[in-house]
């Protein structure tokens, strides 16, 4: 289990995550809503050691992860798919994976490989070509493949619909949920608010830095206008500071 505690993170004078408290579990989807600059993407970037965090916990299975570098907490079992994918165009998608196994044991490369074939046939078919010219939502599953290469236990996904035409929107967040349903934690930022409480088990509400609300995705699901409600007064909270 992933829990995360009173995490601070800073950017100068700006205090951009205030106390987050946040936690994901083996099979369970847990969502992070917000306006923009709410502090989703830092609080990840945080936990992954991309950011440095001012204070609070990072315990994976009691494990404290947080002031280690990212390398390190990669190989503790944490793996990040970021905003945008940030795969690597020039590549082919064979090497684009094998760069996301940097952390295995290279006699599981080839079953790691194989495995994601399996759970995206797409990138087998596509497998000599340069990632680059893939679609956007093959991209995404690239990004996911990468990400499994490196056998995490929890995988921090940010923003995984971005960009993606409507069509294709569901059809990467059912792969996120086929990913959780494996048995792995998953923490997902993600703003397409009715496509990402349609695949989470819980959700979390963030609003300038901090957690107003958390719940089981299902109550909110049968309450939709609470959440619409959240989010449009922490957008307008933060335009007011702006």
């Amino acid at each position: 289990m992933l829990d995360v505690a009173e995490l601070h993170v800073s950017y100068g004078p700006v205090h951009a995550v205030r106390g987050v408290s946040l936690a994901a579990e083996a099979k369970r989807i847990t969502l992070v809503l917000g306006a923009n600059g709410a502090g989703k993407s830092t609080s990840l970037r945080a936990i992954c050691g991309l950011q440095p965090a001012g204070g609070g916990s990072v315990r994976l299975d009691g494990v404290e992860l947080l002031g280690k570098r990212p390398h390190r907490i990669v190989r503790e079992g944490i793996s990040l798919v970021p905003e945008g994918r940030r795969i690597f165009a020039s590549l082919s998608v064979a090497e684009n994976l094998r760069i996301g196994g940097y952390t295995a044991v290279r006699s599981r490369v080839g079953a790691l490989t194989d495995e994601v074939y399996d759970r995206f046939p797409i990138l087998a078919q596509r497998r000599d070509m340069p990632a680059g010219l893939l679609s956007g939502g093959e991209q995404q599953m690239l990004a996911f493949g990468r990400a499994l290469m490196g056998e995490p236990r929890v995988m921090l996904l940010d923003e995984p619909s971005m960009g993606l035409a409507p069509g294709m929107v569901d059809t990467v967040l059912e792969s996120v949920r086929a990913i959780a349903d494996s048995g792995i934690a998953v923490l997902m930022v993600e703003q397409n608010v009715e496509a990402g409480l349609a695949v989470a088990d819980t959700v979390s509400i963030v609003a300038r830095g901090e957690v107003v609300r958390s719940g089981e995705a299902e109550q909110l699901r049968q309450d939709s206008s609470v959440v619409h409600a959240l989010l449009g007064e922490a957008a307008l909270a933060e335009e007011g500071t702006a």
